[in-house]
């Protein structure tokens, strides 16, 4: 029987972990075996520049918090898993998803994005979403047609009022 000592800290560290898939907007679980210290260290560097980070937990701890929120990711708590908890959504994962497209040894398996289970399509699709920046670009280069197309059209009407006259 394990000690009153070990229950506590491991009832500590579901409790960590609990808080955090809570606290967090996206949440990546992906396998990492086979990267190398300096991969895994840039990676979490990247992530720590939006306000994420990436945690390594034991399986049945992972499944008791996520049991506790009443989330299901039970079939891919298999093998040596990382967790990413980004407090943000999107950029966590375009961060993630770029990493692996670079490196074949980074496996997203499943993602809990603002507290339901997603799979590796919705996390591609999230990750295929422009910035906020690229986003308000678009938006100001679509309102920029209608002010270039306003400002055609006043010409036009200036330049045959002063025809008439």
């Amino acid at each position: 029987m394990a000690s009153e000592k070990i229950l506590n800290e491991k009832k500590q560290v579901v409790s960590e972990i609990t808080d955090k898939l809570k606290a967090s907007e996206s949440v990546i679980i992906f396998q990492y075996q086979g990267m190398s210290v300096d991969e895994i260290s840039s990676l979490r560097k990247e992530l720590r520049d939006v306000d994420a980070e990436v945690k390594v937990y034991k399986n049945t701890l992972l499944k008791r918090a996520a049991d506790d929120l009443n989330i299901n990711i039970d079939e891919f708590l298999e093998g040596p898993n990382a967790v990413l908890f980004g407090k943000t959504l999107l950029e966590p994962i375009k961060i993630v998803s770029e990493f692996a497209k670079k490196n074949d040894k980074l496996n997203i398996r499943v993602g809990v994005i603002s507290g339901n289970v997603a799979d590796l399509s919705v996390i591609n699709e999230y990750a295929s979403i422009p910035s906020r920046e690229g986003l308000l670009t678009m938006l100001a280069g679509g309102m920029m047609q209608y002010v270039r197309d306003l400002a055609i059209g006043l010409n036009l009407y200036a330049e045959q009022k002063e025809g008439k006259e």
